[in-house]
């Protein structure tokens, strides 16, 4: 009972603070006022990766076994992990996923406390099939290789965004410049007032796309980063539970759902790589694949779970029903 109320305090401690840390976040990218609390906002995050972490000790000593056994548990982990992704850049001071993780530590843990999953907040016996050593290996790199992989791919999707962005302003530029010089030879008179301007603007757009330039360069090299490492768990933890599954039913590969789409996962992001590693593959091609292995991850994790079907079935949830 003491062990139930202090996960339960602890997750909502966890959920508050998120949840504060994640407005003001948004807050300051609306308005500069709230610039000064973004440090704050930084700070609880702290808070909230030491919440998880007591949450997740407790529940490991009440349990006896790592809390990792249905979609509650994983989805407390993968928060876990987040935060701690989060952190990383934090404390070096470089700021830059804070966007991507702080609304992905919100959803996850927004989705783990919510009414869905209430029959899997108290712990239970483990069923048979994860009474195993394999339990921490597999499904603890299996988690961490989404972690990654959805971090990596969430900066592929915002390079894609600035990219398009910056091409369709380029375009509007251009059709504006040629008007311009037409509307020139049409009159054939310039001002050197017009001149000063001109070149004024020229030298801030050119400014504006250099740094542009810079960031997109940066959301590549990092997304890359990040990716391979995820794609090192994923790959680690197919493995360990293919030995896993031999051991248990006998075979290394049964095509269950959940192998099937973790399967396909990881070849969305070997393709990435295939693409990455060439010379004129870098940026907008492999963040398009990137961007399509985010939408396999969420079907992998989370979507399969609904079907409720095959040897991973233990992980599922159903709708409540009207």
């Amino acid at each position: 009972m003491i062990f139930s109320t202090l996960e339960h305090i602890l997750i909502h401690i966890s959920f508050s603070v998120v949840s504060i840390g994640t407005t003001i976040h948004l807050l300051t990218l609306l308005v500069d006022e709230f610039v000064e609390l973004y440090d704050s906002s930084e700070k609880g995050k702290i808070i909230c990766f030491f919440c998880i972490t007591g949450l997740l000790v407790t529940r490991w000593i009440y349990s006896g076994h790592l809390p990792l056994s249905n979609l509650y548990e994983s989805l407390i982990f993968l928060s876990w992990i987040l935060s701690i992704i989060h952190m990383v850049p934090y404390l070096k001071n470089k700021n830059y996923l804070s966007p991507i993780t702080a609304p992905s530590i919100f959803f996850t843990q927004g989705f783990a406390t919510s009414g869905l999953l209430t029959n899997m907040h108290q712990s239970g016996t483990l069923v048979p099939a994860l009474q195993s050593q394999w339990l921490m290996m597999h499904v603890s790199m299996m988690v961490l290789g989404y972690a990654a992989l959805l971090c990596g791919s969430l900066l592929s999707v915002a390079l894609l965004v600035i990219t398009f962005r910056n091409t369709r302003r380029i375009s509007d530029n251009g059709k504006r410049d040629s008007l311009d010089s037409f509307s020139i030879r049409r009159t054939q008179r310039i001002t050197k007032k017009r001149n000063v301007l001109r070149n004024t603007s020229f030298w801030f757009l050119s400014s504006r796309n250099y740094y542009k330039v810079q960031l997109i360069q940066q959301l590549d090299h990092w997304g890359f980063r990040i990716i391979g490492i995820g794609f090192i768990f994923l790959t680690i933890g197919i493995l360990s539970g293919a030995v896993w599954a031999n051991e248990t039913w006998g075979s290394y590969w049964s095509w269950d759902p959940k192998e099937t789409w973790a399967f396909i996962t990881w070849i969305i992001f070997a393709i990435y790589f295939h693409i990455r590693v060439n010379k004129n593959g870098e940026g907008l091609n492999s963040a398009i694949v990137a961007s399509i292995g985010f939408f396999i991850i969420w079907t992998c994790y989370f979507g399969v779970n609904l079907l409720g079907i095959g040897l991973h079935s233990y992980g599922s949830f159903t709708l409540p029903s009207n």
